[in-house]
């Protein structure tokens, strides 16, 4: 195994500038036609795709809003929690093409999402014979961790967050003293939803990029600790953006990001402990 991983990295490293390009071209062509061939599929269940996940939130039966009641019962707090009779949205289209783009759109992401550990490996691919046989083997199970991080990311997005923001600008009011109603566009909604989705699910991948870039030797867990005060304030912006503009909002979602800065720091601390037990050999 060894020795082939070498003989591929060799080959890798002779070949020429248009060679890699077209062996690149030929990794996209293919990450493309998987996911094409998804969401082809997904077009036949379009109904799931669309009633139950993509508008599952506007829903008064959905699943956080059942928890979060179970929860208020629990805790003894009534029905404080409860938030089934609050949910009412009434979505509007404006546009002709309005309803089939984002029945396209919809589709397109939810084949993004299950196709994405195929992306992934495909992404791999491309970069291990590039890697020597040490840093291969220490990298070895990238494809599986980066998947489930994503996957984490988007279930977090999806079930946390989503609901928290959709229902937070659908009540909000702009004057007490004035009858405004919100008509949310079916355009801004699914933009919305895909949105917060797809990039949680990207900066789940953090501690994967930290073990990466340790193992490279390109920051280190001092590097980490050094900006950890720096990081509050990273993770509150972002908190800021894409949460509800109230406290509570803000700090329940700045707490699981800021535990995934923390992760990353232990994270790097294996990844150096690896790289430099490697170099030794």
């Amino acid at each position: 195994m060894a020795e082939q991983a070498e003989n591929s990295t060799a080959k890798k490293k002779s070949m020429s500038f248009l060679e890699h390009l077209e062996a690149l071209r030929w990794h996209i062509m293919r990450s493309v036609i998987a996911l094409l061939v998804i969401t082809s599929v997904l077009f036949f269940y379009s109904d799931f795709i669309f009633d139950t996940i993509l508008f599952g939130p506007t829903k008064p039966g959905f699943i956080t809003y059942r928890a979060l009641c179970k929860l208020s019962e629990v805790l003894h707090m009534g029905n404080s929690l409860c938030v089934q009779s609050k949910v009412q949205f009434k979505l509007v289209n404006t546009e002709m093409w309005g309803q089939l783009t984002m029945y396209m759109w919809g589709t397109f992401i939810a084949g993004f999402i299950i196709t994405m550990p195929y992306i992934l490996w495909e992404i791999w691919r491309f970069i291990s014979p590039a890697l020597k046989p040490t840093e291969l083997k220490s990298t070895r199970g990238f494809v599986f961790a980066a998947s489930i991080l994503f996957l984490i990311g988007v279930c977090f997005s999806y079930f946390i967050i989503v609901p928290w923001t959709v229902n937070f600008l659908n009540d909000f009011k702009l004057s007490s003293g004035t009858d405004i109603q919100n008509l949310p566009n079916v355009r801004s909604y699914v933009s919305t939803v895909t949105t917060l989705v797809l990039w949680i699910g990207v900066i789940f991948e953090l501690p994967m990029v930290t073990y990466i870039l340790t193992l490279l030797g390109i920051i280190s867990p001092a590097f980490l600790k050094k900006y950890r005060k720096h990081s509050v304030v990273v993770v509150l912006i972002v908190a800021a953006l894409i949460a509800p503009p109230d406290v509570a909002s803000q700090v329940f979602i700045s707490i699981p990001l800021y535990l995934l800065f923390e992760v990353s720091i232990f994270v790097a601390k294996f990844a150096e402990r690896r790289r430099i037990a490697k170099s030794k050999f």
